[in-house]
Order: structure tokens, then C-alpha cells, then sequence
């Protein structure tokens, strides 16, 4: 019997799932077998080509903030409050699961407590490393106790300060996409306005203005929005969409986050892109915005711009070179990623 892996799957934002389903239909495809873990309420897992394990959640409340409001805790972990019964049960659904199915391997995307939880099961672990500058405590712990580290991006997008042994144990996978959607042939001019799962949504009142700035292009937006007014003819609202990659394909220009998800998109479909880094833990976003600006694969602006500055950003935007971001790109880099983790497992097993 081929012995599984589990996938450790945050619940902030959307692209810690989207990529682990990807990562599974590819070790799928290869004979492993893969054990999704994460909670998932709210979460479309359709597409998950194995077992499923739903964690109970270990969220203090629902205004989640990643903090656990402890005087003092151990100095390798970054979340651990007392008295939390999902927590209990959470990590023990996990244990439980390990010691069932003796997996070959567990890959934490991302949690420096499932990391160190794997390595006290003696379970090799694959832990993905995020952008940003991740030099704490309880991230090199975390890197420290790994098998191996993945970063779900291009080498030439690394940034922040990391350590010379972080960078040589990290296996650089390019950026993880699905299998591509059927797109349109053609740009039609239109901006596309992508807001994420794990950011605070678009206000409906910035976005008239934005739209009314630059009346000649229409505008879609997808992700949520709050708030209220009467929308020019220009401005189209699409909500909460499960796969980008259709309505950005018309696009000529996609203004959004440095969230991977979106970078991996737009960099797949090769479009201009206009990133409005948004405020993450450990600089993540913005690391990757720099290294974007710096390689001529983006126009970067920190904040929503101000009404007045729309026309000269998408202006410049539009001159961008789409084929720089085109080619960080890997048409290759989910197959290589999961023949990569096909092979450690065999190694450590």
C-alpha cells in the first residue's frame, strides 16, 4: 500500500486551498495518495481528489485576528491559547490520523504549530514558506524541524530577509495554478478589480470613483464589496467568484493585492498588472510587490489610490511589457512540484 500524504491547509484566504487541491490532483495523478486537513466551512472542496479530514475550528472568536492573547507562551509557537477545546481536538484529529495512516509525509501550509506537531509525530513535513521576512522565533523553528522548505514562487520573487539555510532548504516550485480555464481569445480592454478571501473587500464608493476617473474602459470587480451608491454603466459587480482565470482573461489591465493566488494568475495568463499591495504579517505582500516592481512585472502603488491618480496609473500600467510577468510562469511548475514531493517521500520513507 502507498503510503499517503497529508496536506495541512490554513483557513485565511483562499489560496492555501486552491493550491493544495492542485498539489493533490498532481500527486494524484502520480499514484499518492493525499489527505486535505484544514477547516473548511465555507470552503469549496469539490475538487479535492481524496479524503477529506474537517478540523474543528481553533479560532478564539469570529473577529480572528492570529492572535491568542497570552502574557507568555513557548517561544517556537506563534499561536497557542489555553483552555480551547477545537485546539484539543484539533491537533488530536491530526495525531490520530498519523498514527492510522503512517503517511510518508505531511506538507503544513501554513502553521508553525502543525510543523513542530509533525515532528513530534516523527512524521517528515514539507513546510511552505510564505514571502516577507519570516526570521521569528517560531518560523525558523518551524523551518528547522521541515524535511524540506516549499516556496509557491518563482526564485526571482524572494524577498524579505531570510537566512543563506533557509534559501538552500527551500525547493523554489514556481507558482502553483490549476489545470487553466477555457479563456477568452482576446482583450477586450476592460480593468479587472480582484479582491480576495483574505483582505477587508472593496468599498463601493471608492470604486465609483475609480470607475468615473477613467470612464472609457469598463470596469468588473470580483470579490466582495460593501457599502452603497448608484454604480455608473461602466462599473459591473460580479461578487465572490470561484475561479478568476475567466474574467481576467479579457482584461487588459487587473489591478488587485500581491496575494498568491492573484500573482499566480495573472502571471499564468500573462497580464498587465497594476498591484496595490495590501498590509500582511511579516511584510508578505509587500516583499512581492517589490520584487514584481523590481523586475518591470508590475505597477505598485501602497493604499487605494486617490480618485485624481487613476488615469496616470492605469495609463502606465497599460505600457507595462505583459510578456516579463508572462514568463515567470512554469507551464511546468505544478507537474515538477509534485514529481519533487513524489520523491521525497520515497526518500524519507
Amino acid at each position: 500500500m502507498t503510503r499517503p500524504v497529508g496536506y495541512y491547509v490554513h483557513h485565511q484566504g483562499a489560496g492555501h486551498l486552491q493550491r493544495a487541491i492542485a498539489l493533490a490532483r498532481a500527486l494524484d495523478a502520480l499514484g499518492r495518495p493525499c489527505t486535505l486537513m484544514g477547516s473548511f466551512s465555507g470552503l469549496d472542496i469539490s475538487g479535492a481528489p481524496g479524503p477529506v479530514l474537517d478540523l474543528p475550528d481553533d479560532r478564539l472568536d469570529r473577529s480572528f485576528d492570529g492572535q491568542d492573547g497570552a502574557d507568555q507562551r513557548p517561544e517556537c509557537f506563534h499561536y497557542v491559547p489555553l483552555n480551547h477545546a477545537g485546539i484539543r481536538a484539533r491537533m488530536g484529529r491530526i495525531a490520530a490520523w498519523a498514527a492510522e495512516n503512517d503517511p510518508a509525509l505531511i506538507v503544513v501550509d501554513v502553521s508553525a504549530e502543525v510543523a513542530l506537531l509533525a515532528r513530534l509525530l516523527s512524521v517528515p513535513s514539507l513546510v511552505v514558506r510564505l514571502s516577507g521576512t519570516r526570521t521569528d522565533q517560531p518560523h525558523l523553528e518551524a523551518f528547522r524541524a521541515a524535511s524540506r522548505l516549499l516556496a509557491p514562487f518563482p526564485e526571482a520573487l524572494d524577498g524579505g530577509d531570510v537566512p543563506a539555510w533557509v534559501r538552500e532548504k527551500t525547493l523554489y516550485c514556481g507558482f502553483l495554478g490549476g489545470v487553466p480555464a477555457r479563456l477568452a481569445p482576446e482583450e477586450d480592454g476592460r480593468i479587472v478589480v480582484v479582491f480576495g478571501r483574505g483582505g477587508e473587500g472593496g468599498r463601493l464608493e471608492a470604486l465609483i470613483e475609480a470607475a468615473e476617473a477613467v470612464p472609457d474602459r469598463a470596469w468588473h470587480v470580483l470579490g466582495p464589496v460593501t457599502g452603497t451608491g448608484s454604480a455608473p454603466e461602466n462599473l459591473n459587480l460580479h461578487g465572490w467568484v470561484t475561479d478568476v482565470r475567466p474574467h481576467l482573461a479579457p482584461a487588459s489591465l487587473v489591478v488587485g493585492g500581491a496575494g498568491d493566488g492573484l500573482v499566480t494568475a495573472v502571471a499564468a495568463l500573462g497580464k498587465r498588472f497594476l498591484c496595490l499591495p495590501e498590509p500582511r504579517a511579516y511584510d508578505e505582500q509587500e516583499a512581492k510587490a517589490q520584487a514584481l516592481e523590481r523586475l518591470g512585472a508590475a505597477v505598485i502603488h501602497r493604499g487605494w489610490p486617490e480618485p485624481a491618480a487613476w488615469p496616470q496609473l492605469v495609463a502606465a500600467g497599460l505600457s507595462l511589457d505583459p510578456g516579463i510577468v508572462r514568463r515567470l510562469a512554469e507551464p511546468d511548475a505544478l507537474a515538477r512540484t509534485a514529481g519533487a514531493i513524489e520523491a521525497l517521500c520515497r526518500d524519507t520513507g
